[in-house]
């Protein structure tokens, strides 16, 4: 595959530095970076590597110590967290029904089985998929995994008990009930056929607990730990770090390669670039921007790889309905029509690891917006002056000129804090005055699901490039209950119905169309702003990462060996 490497000059001046000293340390790689660039042509995929890896024989040994970019997860429920806090601390414990084939991970429709033995063509019209389970599966404890384990966990996702969150609820919308006729086989039985289903089931989330656990206590999994997966647990360290040992019993046999793995929690990027640089840590899988890819690449040399997708993530702005005047659709449009996304993209993209302008769709996905079509959508038009004009019309109207609020936003610097700080510019240019409330990731969930917030800066992230799935975070709690708005819209909920039981491609991209309409612009109910870009430098002893438009997927590290 061909590299490119470029030298920049260094010439000219950024409109961006003038926003540098509100990134404190972050920004000194950022000047240092304008004299050393590195880009990649790519080739046929949005995947690419800085070094050439050739088929090599895995090495059975080693521990892997990687960073989390985070405080500590939420919880360590994957049936009730959505985020990459809680996957890359736990995911090595447990295993999954089905997932993306970890040979293939950028194909996000290339399905394998994890705990079944063959994925199964469906009957009954496309409304019956009967799985077939491995006999050969333990819990760490010693326990046999059955098919009344599988059909109990995906109970507690689909249908949560009163009291209980599950961030994926919605997704299953399709699915009238699971069923463990013998120990050996799980049935879903859909209400409908959809397309939908198989990369539901699929979701990197959805793991596998032990029925009779959840019996006694469904929130057990919150603070505990007992899978089925390539490692053990071994400890916890609140704040500090998660371990995990090789199962033995691990029954994809040969795997995992690594004899253990330790998972160091940071939140602070500059921590987590000097642990790699130092080689304390061998990588962070989440990303990292493209200074410190910079960085890294010149002091590193031939000792670093990097790997860059398109990332099936937005930076995504969530107005509170219930607080006024955020109540006033014209007031939540007054905010989309400020952002200048056409020319704010390339700009920040140079700092953070956000880069493509799209709508509420995974830009170059079939059901997607051409740029065209996403024009016509109030905070795409073409000109930000006729649309700043509208905007501060609009809040006229309403009465809210000069409005004043707090926007919530994550303790995460990449990229929240940097588009956090670039909204805000934007904002002011219509007279608008707005504050961030930082706070760590287990708070900042806390007060968007107890509404405790004005507008909130969130993350719309998923474990596939399904759009029929994706664009549920913008549909009613009532729906979705990862939706934070507080808002209830049944016309919305109707237009996506159709859409998810509509079978016909070109038909359902015209319903797409109307759909992104109402939410973005006629409603404004959620504001897409620019979709990520994902950045991973690993040392070079890592072998068999394999990086995908997601950061969630094939996070269990069975694959991953290190040559060293």
């Amino acid at each position: 595959m061909p590299i490119l490497f470029h030298r920049h000059t260094g010439e000219g001046r950024d409109p961006w530095l003038k926003w540098a000293p509100a990134f404190a340390g972050v920004t000194k790689w950022w000047c240092r970076s304008r004299k050393f660039a590195v880009l990649a042509t790519i080739i046929g995929a949005s995947v690419f590597a800085w070094t050439a890896v050739a088929d090599e024989e895995p090495k059975h040994r080693g521990t892997l110590t990687y960073m989390i970019p985070a405080d500590a997860p939420p919880s360590f429920d994957g049936h009730r967290e959505s985020t990459y806090a809680t996957v890359h601390s736990v995911a090595p414990f447990y295993s999954v029904l089905i997932r993306v084939s970890p040979e293939n991970p950028s194909d996000t429709t290339d399905f394998v089985c994890d705990l079944c033995t063959e994925i199964p063509q469906p009957t009954d019209d496309g409304k019956t998929y009967a799985f077939k389970i491995r006999r050969d599966v333990k819990f760490h404890d010693g326990s046999q995994l059955t098919s009344a384990d599988i059909a109990a966990s995906y109970d507690k996702i689909i249908f949560p008990a009163n009291g209980l969150l599950s961030a994926r609820s919605s997704n299953y919308l399709m699915v009238d009930k699971v069923e463990a006729p013998d120990p050996t086989t799980v049935v879903f039985h859909l209400k409908f056929a959809t397309s939908a289903f198989l990369p539901a089931l699929a979701d990197p989330f959805n793991f596998i607990y032990k029925k009779a656990i959840l019996d006694k206590d469904p929130r057990w999994y919150e603070k505990n730990i007992l899978g089925s997966g390539p490692f053990k647990f071994v400890d916890y360290q609140v704040g500090q770090s998660i371990r995990g040992e090789k199962n033995p019993d691990y029954y994809h046999k040969g795997l995992p390669y690594l004899d253990g793995f330790t998972g160091i929690y940071a939140d602070k990027q500059a921590v987590r670039v000097e642990a790699i640089r130092s080689d304390r840590a061998a990588i962070e899988f989440r990303s990292m921007p493209p200074a410190a890819r910079d960085e890294l690449v010149k002091a590193l040399g031939n000792n670093i790889t990097v790997q860059e997708s398109d990332w099936n993530v937005a930076s995504g702005v969530t107005p509170n309905h219930k607080r006024k005047p955020f109540d006033d659709p014209r007031v939540r449009r007054a905010l989309t029509l400020a952002i200048d996304r056409w020319h704010g993209a390339p700009a920040i993209s140079k700092i953070a690891i956000v880069k493509t302008v799209g709508g509420i769709v995974f830009p170059g996905s079939p059901l997607a917006a051409t740029k065209e079509e996403l024009e016509q959508v109030a905070g795409f038009w073409s000109d930000i002056d006729k649309s700043r004009a509208e905007a501060r019309r609009l809040l006229k109207e309403a009465g809210a000129e000069g409005l004043s609020f707090e926007l919530l936003n994550r303790n995460v610097d990449q990229p929240f804090k940097y588009v956090a700080t670039w909204l805000i510019d934007e904002w002011s240019k219509i007279g608008l005055q707005v504050k961030q409330r930082v706070v760590p990731t287990g708070p900042w969930f806390e007060a968007m699901r107890n509404g405790d917030f004005d507008v909130v800066l969130e993350a719309p992230g998923h474990g596939m490039v399904n759009p029929l799935l994706d664009i549920q975070k913008a549909l009613p709690a009532t729906v979705d209950s990862e939706n934070y708005g507080n808002y209830d819209d049944p016309q919305e909920v109707a237009l996506y119905e159709e859409m998810l039981r509509e079978t016909d491609p070109a038909r359902q991209r015209e319903q797409m169309r109307q759909f992104e309409k109402y939410v973005l612009d006629d409603q404004a109910h959620m504001i897409w702003v620019l979709w990520w870009h994902r950045i991973v430098p690993y040392r070079s002893y890592v072998k068999g990462f394999r990086i995908a438009p997601t950061h969630f997927i094939n996070q269990d590290l069975a694959q991953i060996w290190l040559d060293k």
